[in-house]
């Protein structure tokens, strides 16, 4: 469904002719359970007669965190609705919220405007970028498979820019921030495509068309190819499909490049688990196994967009995991690609095989950062939860990333690589196992098993997002059911920051 229409503005929201204004409100500190106006909502306070806060309070509003109360203007300003979008409490800081705290507010309004033809945002005089980021997720959705689409969302908002900055800024901020938010939106719509419809053929050829439509060099290895070059951990994985695996390989050239980055993003379009069958129960959320890959697809993009001065490459490794006569069984040992051989004792654990090949293959390249996402393990929602990615790797490019996680509001966490876990991965027959054989530290240990594929001079992290890339409950703040589009905000600020400190 397309996405709403994004404009600054030099209209104030209490004169703005439109369908509806949007203010933030906040927990007030002083006065439990009563609700206080966020910046950027005084002059329509005064279109109220500065009592605005008493008449949302009379009607239930409260301030917390995804809250949504809309009320009647009654001429008091050409808009004819108000949606107070609540922020939750106050930071203490001088802005009084938090980035996230505007792009979640941003986006329970976006997603209560569907329906309307234009709204004004004053969220985006506190964070521009994050009231942006947040609307145009917001008002995301998902209905290409629906008959009734339903409301289609808000069709235009004007954001007011804030106090400080000029307008090329603004402009600046405005640009990067929907590009971002595109990304994601690209990101989610790859992981909602029923798994029918995007198999590793079709996924290869929609992700091509995309990079080559930003001016990326595109490369498809495809099966015979994949055979060609040994890449046999993609290989075995894909052999139980009657679907062939792929690989894709995309390269970008920024101006001015001084560093190399590697991609990388599993690409499991569907896993039942292989011969190691999965229960039944919510294994059609496996359609999201891809989510690495979809995250590296638009990343690639976005590059290109906000042309990065980085020199960027992504190996996407792409297959469905099947049981059949065809199908690779525990017992088997794979010779992956570059040579090094493993022992297969459960085919459920079939995406660091695949992300194996892909990165000996993408340190060919001598990149100075490897970065790796994948939905991993379920050891990771023990670990951490639904929402929050683990984070592993060489500790400073670790712990740098973890920081930068945090401040773009996906979150992450620092993870160990404890050197007693490699042990449990020794094989009877070949270099190593693909799993433990016990299930102490699973996601340490596919972080141990991926650590052996990596060219010792490369700075390298892994972001398990087996629970972040899919939510399987209702939307809150800027995420709606389904893809999440995790970690794609992480990877653009952390190539970013890249480009500007090495």
């Amino acid at each position: 469904m397309t996405a709403p229409k994004l404009s600054l503005t030099t209209t104030t929201a209490d004169e703005a002719t439109v369908d509806a204004v949007i203010i933030g409100t906040v927990q007030s500190d002083s006065d439990p359970g009563g609700v206080a106006l966020a910046p950027g909502s005084e002059r329509v306070d005064a279109a109220f007669g500065g009592n605005l806060a008493e008449i949302l309070r009379t009607v239930g509003a409260t301030g917390k965190q995804d809250e949504v109360v809309k009320i009647p203007s009654l001429g008091k300003i050409p808009a004819g609705l108000v949606v107070a979008a609540g922020l939750g409490r106050s930071t203490g800081d001088a802005a009084g919220v938090s980035a996230e705290q505007v792009r979640r507010a941003s986006g329970v309004a976006a997603r209560a405007l569907a329906g309307t033809r234009r709204a004004v945002t004053t969220l985006s005089t506190v964070d521009l970028q994050a009231a942006v980021e947040g609307t145009l997720l917001g008002a995301y959705r998902f209905t290409e498979y629906r008959t009734e689409k339903g409301d289609a969302p808000v069709e235009r908002v004007d954001v007011e820019p804030p106090a400080q900055g000029t307008p090329k800024e603004y402009r600046t901020t405005l640009k990067a921030a929907t590009a971002i938010a595109e990304a994601v939106r690209t990101a989610r719509d790859f992981i909602n495509t029923p798994p029918n419809d995007l198999y590793p053929a079709s996924f290869a050829d929609r992700a091509a068309a995309l990079a080559r439509e930003a001016g990326l060099t595109v490369e498809i290895l495809d099966e015979k190819a994949l055979r060609k070059a040994g890449y046999g951990g993609v290989l075995g994985v894909g052999m139980g499909s009657a679907r062939p695996p792929r690989v894709v390989r995309l390269s970008y050239e920024g101006p001015k490049a001084r560093k190399k980055v590697a991609l990388i993003g599993k690409g499991i379009t569907f896993d039942t688990g292989g011969i190691s069958i999965k229960p039944a129960a919510t294994m059609d959320e496996m359609t999201s196994d891809m989510s690495g890959a979809a995250a590296v697809v638009a990343v690639m993009v976005l590059a290109s967009k906000l042309k990065y001065p980085l020199n960027l490459t992504a190996t996407v490794p792409m297959a469905e995991n099947m049981p059949s006569g065809s199908a690779y069984r525990p017992g088997d040992v794979l010779t992956m690609y570059g040579g090094k051989t493993v022992e297969v004792l459960n085919t459920d654990a079939e995406g660091r095989l695949i992300l194996a090949d892909a990165i000996v293959r993408a340190c060919e390249d001598n990149p100075d950062y490897l970065i790796n996402i994948a939905t991993l393990t379920g050891a990771q929602m023990v670990a951490l939860g639904r929402r929050t990615p683990g984070i592993m790797g060489s500790e400073d490019f670790r712990d740098r990333t973890a920081t930068i996680a945090r401040a773009t509001g996906e979150g992450g966490w620092p993870m160990p690589l404890p050197d007693e876990l490699r042990g449990d991965l020794d094989s009877k027959l070949a270099d190593l196992a693909n799993v433990t054989g016990h299930r102490w530290g699973g996601m340490l240990a596919a972080g141990i098993f991926l650590r052996e594929f990596v060219a010792e001079n490369v700075s390298w992290v892994h972001i398990d997002i087996a629970g972040p890339a899919f939510n399987n409950a209702g939307p809150w703040g800027y995420t709606a059911k389904g893809g999440t589009g995790v970690p794609v905000r992480t990877i653009a600020a952390l190539l970013a920051d890249i480009a500007d400190n090495g």
